[in-house]
């Protein structure tokens, strides 16, 4: 597994004129494997976009290595990084404790009340406290645990996706706060593998920093 991470040059304005939704940063990720590209294979790929000091990156968890250049289209040269994630996750362990960032698309099935076995309607989490209530929900089923006041909600956004000329909205909501990690396998899987819906358009993506 890799992480890689590369600076958006947000001050090229003619360059990224093409990141005006979702979809065209999905494109900049795999386009950044062309190895995959031109094999026509698409492996698991986790993505999201940070600000930090005012300042953009991608960030990208992978299960094959980027080629730089490609991870660097729309970046600053020379920003990129790209680090060896399975080196980083084979060191963690039960009971350690974290900081942890995650960018996700909460959303709730609930019944129509028809016949049991039908998928329920799906309804994304507007509100803080729903939003909130989301991630508690699923820490334990995901292998961490969280307390409350020891995370928050930083922002949400509905960004802009667009599917065969027709667009659509994504709420997205960034959580940072602390955790701690009780079962390590299951926690992995969500560092892999990424937790919830919307995962090719920059939802899903967990990373800690060990305290």
């Amino acid at each position: 597994m890799y992480l890689s991470r590369v600076e958006i040059d947000v001050n090229d304005h003619q360059k990224i004129q093409d990141l005006n939704h979702l979809g065209a940063y999905h494109n900049w990720v795999e386009q950044s494997f062309p190895d995959e590209v031109n094999a026509s294979i698409r492996t698991r790929k986790l993505w999201r976009v940070d600000e930090l000091n005012h300042k953009k990156y991608l960030l990208i968890v992978s299960e094959n290595k980027p080629v730089q250049a490609k991870l660097e289209h729309y970046g600053i040269p020379g920003s990129s990084s790209i680090i060896d994630y399975g080196k980083f996750i084979e060191k963690l362990k039960n009971g350690m404790h974290a900081r942890f960032r995650a960018v996700l698309n909460p959303a709730v099935s609930k019944s129509t009340g028809k016949k049991s076995g039908q998928r329920g309607k799906v309804y994304e989490c507007l509100s803080l406290d729903s939003q909130m209530q989301y991630l508690y929900n699923r820490a334990d089923k995901n292998g961490f645990d969280i307390s409350d006041g020891e995370y928050m909600v930083k922002h949400s956004s509905s960004e802009l996706l667009v599917k065969a000329n027709r667009p659509c909205y994504i709420k997205q909501v960034a959580y940072e706060g602390r955790l701690v990690i009780k079962d390590i396998d299951k926690f992995k899987a969500v560092l892999t593998e990424g937790l919830g819906r919307k995962k090719a358009y920059g939802c899903g993506m967990f990373t800690i920093i060990p305290e």
